[in-house]
């Protein structure tokens, strides 16, 4: 199933959001705007800490949010967002993944130019949103699908092997939030809680020696809970690397 888009271009990245497959009208009202880019994508500074994936992921459409950020835990949620000029706009809309905070004048998306856009019937249309510079919209969560991949845990640059360790994770499906992360003390046989550092990434000053085994709290439709990942990340690990938890949520 392809992401839907009026005038295709290439994707380079894996993620697919699928909008509900219900027709309900279980949409909230807000305002959208957009930021400058000067290739359309997203920012690699975002506050979420993905970096160069927070640029490229779903081919650039993302946006920041402002009340829907959610101390950070908002990172990665999928949403649709089309705006109510019926003259511009069509019934599909956009689909971006939080990457970044921002606030606007009284706007919940600050989108990407390459999402922006895309609530455009066509690309004259588009142009004439650019515009407007600020348009009504409505707005629903989107579950994520990312094919073929489970989540991934990424060793951030900045960490320190063996003293301090930061991780993003990355690829969470379905309409999910990670709320928290905590890592395995062996020698005390017990769950240690990460430190939210800021957005996504969670980190711990002298983490445990040897393979460090994850579990993260998740907050979606099934409520609260606990999913351990069925990976270790190595003893040796590095800074930069991302390793497969080989999990997945629905």
């Amino acid at each position: 199933m392809e992401l839907h888009s009026k005038y295709q271009v290439g994707l380079v990245c894996v993620i697919m959001l699928l909008p509900a497959l219900c027709t309900s009208q279980d949409f909230t009202s807000s305002r959208s705007t957009y930021y400058g880019s000067p290739d359309c994508y997203g920012t690699p500074r975002g506050a979420c800490g993905y970096g160069e994936y927070g640029r490229t992921v779903n081919d650039g459409s993302v946006a920041g949010v402002s009340g829907l950020w959610k101390n950070g835990s908002g990172c990665g949620a999928c949403y649709q967002v089309r705006c109510k000029n019926q003259q511009l706009c069509d019934e599909y809309g956009t689909y971006v993944v939080v990457t970044d905070y921002g606030q606007g004048d009284r706007t919940d998306f600050i989108m990407s130019p390459r999402a922006y856009s895309r609530m455009g019937r066509n690309p004259d249309a588009s142009d004439e949103l650019f515009k407007y510079g600020v348009v009504d919209v409505e707005f629903r969560r989107a579950p994520c699908k990312y094919g073929g991949y489970n989540i991934v845990f990424k060793v951030q640059e900045h960490s320190r092997f063996p003293d301090y360790i930061a991780i993003l994770v990355l690829y969470v499906a379905g309409q999910n939030d990670i709320t928290a992360v905590e890592v395995w003390q062996r020698n005390c046989k017990e769950w240690r809680p990460m430190r939210r550092s800021y957005g996504v990434v969670f980190d711990a000053e002298n983490p445990p020696r040897g393979e460090l085994m994850l579990r993260f709290q998740v907050s979606g439709r099934a409520g609260v809970y606990w999913v351990q990942s069925k990976n270790v990340i190595p003893s040796d690990w590095k800074a930069g690397a991302a390793y497969d938890s080989q999990v997945q949520l629905d």
